[in-house]
């Protein structure tokens, strides 16, 4: 009489044994041992995959776009919706937490605006379009003690405006769209 052996076991032994045949394959001889001949597979291997410098650059605008949608999520979310809405005013309701908040995203904006420069630096098409920004970064460097104390008035926040939408166009020029993602909390406070 056979027994049925459990699907769950089944499961497992095609798991471990789909897990050894990958990490076989991924930890494969580079050299020309691979084949009788000296080339084939190792040659057929690296033209398939990307070069680091390729890998570099895609991963430079990936960076890229996180760090300025964080950016851009936090300013608009926490600096220009509150402004707009009044909340900065003298007697509004919630002003104190929408301050310190708007204190806290203005640096988390310029600390992420700075990583994001960093990582178009990888990239050459988009390093070439962030670099004129620079300058523009570094006026935001004192903006969210300006927020956090409630001195930052209509220019103040048309200035984190302004960066904002130039690292956008500046990306989407570049083939790296950001788009806004707005940050949580414990992002924030770091």
């Amino acid at each position: 009489m056979t027994r049925s052996v459990p699907l769950r076991r089944l499961l497992v032994a095609l798991l471990l044994s789909c897990t050894v045949l990958v990490s076989a394959t991924a930890c494969g001889d580079s050299g020309d041992s691979g084949s009788a001949t000296g080339t084939g597979v190792s040659a057929s291997a690296s033209a398939a995959s990307p070069s680091a410098s390729t890998e570099k650059q895609r991963l430079a605008k990936t960076r890229f776009v996180a760090n300025a949608g964080l950016a851009a999520g936090a300013t608009y979310q926490w600096i220009v919706k509150p402004y707009r809405a009044g909340t900065f005013k003298k007697g509004a309701d919630g002003r104190t937490f929408a301050l310190v908040k708007a204190g806290l995203a203005g640096g988390f904006a310029y600390n992420r605006l700075k990583a994001a420069t960093e990582n178009a630096k990888g990239d050459p098409l988009l390093s070439k379009a962030v670099a004129p920004l620079t300058a523009g970064i570094e006026s935001l460097k004192g903006m969210a003690t300006k927020l956090r104390n409630g001195q930052a008035g209509e220019g103040d926040i048309g200035a984190f405006e302004s960066v904002i939408d130039s690292i956008k166009s500046a990306g989407k020029g570049a083939g790296a769209q950001v788009r806004d993602k707005v940050p949580s909390t414990s992002q924030l406070t770091g």
